[in-house]
């Protein structure tokens, strides 16, 4: 985290990414683009417009455009950290390689006197890796295409390691190593296709799939230690006609299996 005198805090995050700036912009900038490997997001692409992202029931986050120049540079200014917390504010890059490609850059900062916010910040920079690797095999593969996306959780109890290893015994997955192939054998529904990342030691646990069953498209399992407990995510990103009839056949599926084996207290559907 940089601190400055004046008491900004920012925290800054890059990925590499193939595209021209345009192509990029749209992947970025733009609600199709931002929901194709993020989450479901509208984007009024203006200044003083309105982004709204929608992490799961109830969890929306909302932000105001302070700067838009396509394809270049946006900034927009949020409220969400809560009652008396400083404004926080995003700003996006982007900048052309001349070897080809383009560098996405993400600066989040605020103003304060006080460390109080500054879990939020590092916070927000530890979750961007994961969603960047999912943009650069979207542009990758599946550049311009329309998403049609769905997420499951489960919870098991800790340690991490031991509910992320049981979660995949329970989808016989039978690969991880980045570059073969990978089916999730014991899986409600069809999945498979070629390992793009898969967690190495001391790193956040994860497995990226990039899919061609049941359709074109990207898998993100994962799992996060909250409260005494693990909540075991698999995120799915389908692409076109194909994976627009996937994901209506599938979801319902998914919901039901990882409810049977991984329910979340209460009794709750995941998200």
């Amino acid at each position: 985290m940089k601190k400055e005198p004046s008491g900004r805090r920012s925290v800054e995050v890059e990925v590499q990414v193939p595209g021209s700036p345009e192509e990029v912009w749209q992947a970025i900038a733009t609600g199709p683009g931002v929901s194709a490997w993020f989450v479901p997001t509208e984007i009024e692409e203006r200044e003083g417009g309105v982004i709204t992202s929608h992490f799961g029931p109830g969890m929306d986050s909302s932000a105001t455009i302070t700067a838009w120049d396509p394809p270049h540079r946006f900034a927009a200014d949020s409220p969400d950290l809560g009652p008396g917390a400083p404004t926080f504010v995003s700003e996006w890059f982007v900048e052309e390689h001349s070897a080809g490609g383009c560098a996405v850059r993400v600066i989040h900062s605020l103003v304060s006197e006080s460390d109080a916010w500054d879990d939020q910040l590092t916070d927000v920079k530890a979750g961007w890796p994961r969603f960047f690797r999912i943009l650069r095999l979207y542009l990758a593969h599946f550049r311009g295409e329309r998403c049609s996306a769905f997420g499951v959780m489960g919870v098991a109890p800790e340690p991490e390691s031991e509910a992320w290893d049981g979660f995949i015994r329970a989808l016989g997955l039978t690969a991880s190593a980045v570059g073969e192939r990978c089916s999730a054998n014991s899986a409600p529904a069809p999945l498979a296709g070629q390992v793009e990342w898969a967690s190495e030691e001391d790193s956040p646990r994860q497995l990226l799939l990039r899919l061609d069953e049941p359709a074109p498209g990207i898998a993100c399992l994962f799992p996060h230690a909250m409260g005494g407990q693990v909540y075991l995510t698999a995120s799915f990103y389908l692409y076109g006609d194909e994976g627009r009839a996937a994901a209506e056949r599938d979801e319902p599926l998914w919901q039901a299996w990882v409810n049977a084996r991984f329910p979340l207290p209460g009794g709750a559907a995941g998200s």
